[in-house]
């Protein structure tokens, strides 16, 4: 049977100081991309993943690209011909780093789409507190039912693993769906450390703002299917992959979805790329 490899790619949380050091002391080409990257951005996004504190880092303008730096030189460097992904996915800001890994946007427009999204999205957080929380030991459906009869703005926003999942909206909105969901049996209901209420209604802003971007950005064919958040489907042509990336701010990623969808499609090895192991570990879960 032919080995079917999945490149994955992790998103927001993932990040940690010192993160690429290794990778920019080792090989020249890790080198010149972030320098490429420092130039691209305006300032030494390198001095604070090396050196920055935990709370630089922890702003979504420097998260986001930094995170998406780490994943795409990372599988860049790793880049072995004969070990070419047979698909690509990432979660939220890690389907940018699995666009660029599968060669359907350049390095350069992939990271000014982040830092756009990023600063996007933190402007949409600033304009209306908000935040998730994850969800555990409860099956989706609950989830879903008990989020839909709370009149304040709570939705699946990730779908992480069955049993895990996170929810996100107004303050008021996610309190409430935890205190109603823990009495529903959850397991945990934990609020997350998160600038705001990402992949739900309340970054329409964002993703307004991020439209005009991708639509001015070219995305060619990738060289191989791409599993979006979106749909959890593979896509190969650069129309439906940016329609779907456009919608991406205000839907919910389905990950458990994605894997299941690779799984069924015959992914036999899953290597992760950026800083971190999460989405390895829901891979595990959700091969069960």
């Amino acid at each position: 049977m032919h080995m079917k490899h999945s490149n994955i790619f992790p998103g927001q949380g993932a990040q940690f100081v010192g993160m690429g050091k290794d990778l920019y002391d080792q090989y020249s080409q890790a080198k010149a991309m972030f320098e490429e990257a420092n130039e691209i951005l305006g300032f030494r996004i390198t001095d604070l993943m090396f050196s920055g504190t935990d709370e630089d880092l922890k702003q979504t303008r420097v998260t986001q690209p930094a995170v998406f730096l780490h994943s795409v030189i990372a599988a860049e460097c790793a880049a072995d011909v004969k070990k070419m992904p047979d698909m690509v996915a990432g979660h939220s800001l890690g389907e940018f780093s699995a666009l660029v890994a599968a060669k359907s946007l350049s390095f350069a427009d992939g990271l000014k789409l982040v830092y756009a999204r990023a600063q996007a999205m933190q402007k949409a957080c600033e304009a209306q507190p908000s935040t998730m929380a994850a969800i555990l030991g409860l099956d989706d459906e609950v989830v879903e039912k008990i989020c839909s009869e709370i009149n304040e703005v709570v939705v699946p926003a990730n779908y992480n693993s069955p049993g895990q999942l996170v929810i996100s909206g107004t303050i008021a909105g996610v309190e409430e769906a935890c205190q109603r969901l823990k009495e529903a049996g959850a397991k945990r209901a934990l609020p997350l450390k998160v600038g705001g209420a990402f992949h739900s209604p309340l970054m329409q802003p964002a993703a307004e703002e991020l439209k005009k971007a991708i639509e001015q950005t070219e995305f060619k064919t990738p060289i191989c299917p791409i599993y979006q958040n979106v749909d959890a489907k593979p896509h190969t042509n650069p129309d439906d992959i940016k329609a779907n990336l456009i919608l991406q701010l205000t839907a919910p990623v389905r990950w458990t979805q994605i894997v299941q969808n690779m799984l069924a499609d015959g992914a036999t090895e899953f290597t992760e790329f950026g800083p971190g192991s999460v989405l390895t570990g829901l891979v595990q879960k959700i091969k069960g």
